[in-house]
């Protein structure tokens, strides 16, 4: 199987869902729909919206365009070559989370062993399925393991600070991508307009705020105005009716209370003013800034920690979580991670 017959299917595997996500009848659209229906039964935070977001995002981006243009930086992926087995460990903080890291792999040519979160277990069974009955060639390379990993060559783990301490610890020994806790924050100059206050609002309660894209801190200008803000926010109001995410809500306000602590209650969401990054879910950050060279040495020191940067002239606001193929999570770059690794013969 080379390059272009990868791409193809993988163009038709964005083609069958993004079909069946608008209604049209494939032979997978009625499993999809069902799938993407019960995930909030076996994980309360993938309700039906969260879940078809997250597969659109996923969708959109697979076109025989977006992947010929992605592949083509990397000249070596025409070349034929010995697949090594890549082990991955996936997130489950939103859905589908580990898709690119998946993708990457299979696009390279090499072989994935999967180990998918048990909060996000069968959409990606699901599309692996989809894979091989486009092109069964994958059969033979895509691996799902509910048990330990074994039998891979590299290591790509997705996790927190906790967890990548585990990981270090026991695949530290192999050529690998370990990634740890990531937040996103959004810069704001008081001139947005409604539109892009509203955008802005998708970025920090899309998914509960739960992924490394969300924006989970905003910087903003020294007597900012947040009245304006929040009532454009009010069409994401009905999060406070999620029991998980209203207990949350009620948990951190209580805590601001007792600690008399001062905070910005909109009634689904608590603004409060810390230096810190990574704000408790149904709670925003934000931090005053008194110039924009300012906030700028600020942020700079924060590169590491920061996953997207929104903004005028960063990433416009609403997108952050609809990233192209070629932006890598943590801005390491997994293809060109895999090419070195077997250009090298370490594996």
């Amino acid at each position: 199987m080379n390059l272009k017959d990868r791409i193809e299917s993988f163009s038709k595997l964005g083609e069958i869902l993004r079909d069946s996500l608008a209604g049209k009848e494939t032979k997978y659209s009625s499993e999809l729909i069902q799938l993407i229906e019960i995930q909030h039964l076996k994980n309360p935070w993938f309700t039906p919206d969260n879940v078809r977001m997250a597969v659109m995002a996923i969708a959109e981006q697979l076109t025989k365009e977006n992947l010929t243009e992605w592949t083509s930086h990397y000249t070596e992926l025409n070349n034929e070559r010995n697949p090594v087995k890549v082990g991955l460990i996936m997130a489950g903080n939103i859905p589908m989370v580990g898709f690119h890291d998946f993708l990457s792999v299979l696009i390279s040519g090499n072989d994935p062993i999967v180990k998918a979160s048990s909060k996000d277990l069968e959409l990606m069974h699901f599309t692996g399925d989809i894979l091989i009955d486009i092109n069964p060639a994958f059969g033979d390379k895509i691996e799902f393991t509910e048990g330990s990993l074994s039998g891979f060559d590299v290591i790509i783990a997705t996790g927190s600070d906790n967890t990548s301490r585990y990981f270090e610890y026991y695949f530290g020994k192999y050529p690998n991508i370990i990634r740890k806790n990531r937040n996103s924050i959004a810069m704001l100059n008081g001139t947005e307009t409604d539109d892009e206050l509203e955008a802005l609002g998708m970025d920090v309660f899309s998914y509960f705020g739960l992924g490394c894209r969300n924006v989970s801190k905003i910087f903003v200008p020294a007597g900012y105005d947040f009245s304006r803000m929040l009532k454009v926010w009010d069409k994401y109001s009905d999060l406070i009716r999620h029991s998980k995410y209203a207990s949350n809500y009620d948990f951190s306000k209580a805590v601001y209370l007792v600690n008399r602590e001062k905070f910005i209650d909109a009634g689904f969401v608590l603004l409060k003013e810390n230096k810190g990054l990574s704000s408790p879910v149904a709670v925003l950050y934000y931090e005053h800034y008194n110039s924009l060279d300012e906030a700028e040495r600020i942020t700079e020191k924060l590169n590491e920690k920061i996953q997207c940067f929104c903004g005028k002239n960063h990433i416009p606001f609403g997108k952050a979580q609809f990233p192209s193929l070629w932006d890598y999570a943590d801005g390491i770059d997994t293809l060109e991670f895999l090419l070195k690794k077997n250009n090298a013969r370490i594996l």
